[in-house]
């Protein structure tokens, strides 16, 4: 038996941007997030939903922003319901672990990847150049090897259905001017290596992730999503043998079926079978588990 998927469709709240997984409401002063059920991969929205996967994104982002508070502000005001503008409480049970009030700020326009093992297109890129980004890495590399040290990849923002393009570092300066260029990969680097030290502990590899970062106040502060099994690749530490792909806890298992299928890539994206479906939820459940204990 399945888990009821939850529509969280508002229609008395001001809808400004619908994403892949999130929603973003405009509330005046600040703005309402809110994490569907919805899954993409290879930027295509999948027409099934997994249950509960956006609480879990949710419940997984708010701990991370939590922990990396003390290396950079982040957008969050509240991720707890009772403390949301009167407006949202209609729809308070639905909104629960699932949503969180944040300050309005200006987004960069670029993704902010960070690699610490080589693995998806940072492989493929390898294979072809023995670089990524333009950043040249040893020979003799294997799929799945640990970097001698962390990189920072940043890679272009693009709409929903479009693909984004891996960038260098120059093209990233050209677009949010060095100096913030600069800021954000200093940070992306320290926000990952923390994260990599606490998952560690916890039997996670997290082999790479992406951040958002947006201007406040003239300062540079976190947003979006943090270290969740969308953003990432965590590959379970006791299975782990460099030389090809991983077990993982994210969407990483979606992927590996899609690419078994004969399908394009390209929109709509084909039914999941109930077994995918309930396979990808539990991954997800572990990772939340996993990392912050729920």
């Amino acid at each position: 038996m399945t888990q009821p998927v939850v529509e969280t469709n508002f229609p008395e709240l001001n809808l400004l941007k619908r994403g892949k997984v999130r929603d973003i409401y405009d509330l005046g002063d600040c703005l309402l997030l809110v994490a569907s059920d919805r899954i993409s991969a290879f930027d295509v929205i999948m027409p099934d939903p997994i249950p509960d996967k956006g609480k879990v994104l949710n419940q997984i982002s708010l701990y991370w922003f939590d922990v990396m508070s003390d290396l950079v502000e982040n957008h969050i005001i509240s991720g707890d319901v009772d403390d949301f503008p009167e407006v949202c409480m209609p729809y308070k049970a639905i909104l629960k672990d699932r949503s969180m009030l944040v300050k309005k700020c200006e987004p960069l326009s670029i993704e902010c990847v960070v690699r610490g093992y080589i693995s998806g297109s940072g492989w493929k890129s390898y294979k072809e150049s023995s670089s990524i980004c333009g950043i040249k890495l040893p020979e003799g590399m294997k799929e799945s090897d640990k970097l001698p040290e962390p990189i920072f990849t940043p890679s272009t923002k693009e709409e929903v259905g479009l693909h984004d393009i891996n960038i260098d570092f120059q093209e990233a300066a050209k677009r949010i001017g060095e100096k913030h260029a600069d800021q954000v990969k200093e940070l992306s680097i320290e926000i990952y290596k923390k994260g990599v030290e606490l998952a560690d502990k916890k039997g996670i590899i997290i082999a790479d992730t992406k951040f958002e970062f947006g201007i406040f106040e003239d300062n540079i502060i976190l947003i979006d999503e943090v270290l969740t099994p969308d953003s990432s690749r965590f590959w379970p530490k006791d299975t782990y043998i460099s030389g090809g792909p991983q077990k993982s806890f994210d969407k990483q298992y979606l992927r590996d079926y899609l690419l078994s299928l004969d399908w394009d890539k390209k929109h709509p994206g084909p039914p999941l079978p109930v077994e995918v479906i309930k396979n990808t939820r539990k991954k997800y459940l572990e990772a939340l588990n996993l990392i912050t204990g729920k």
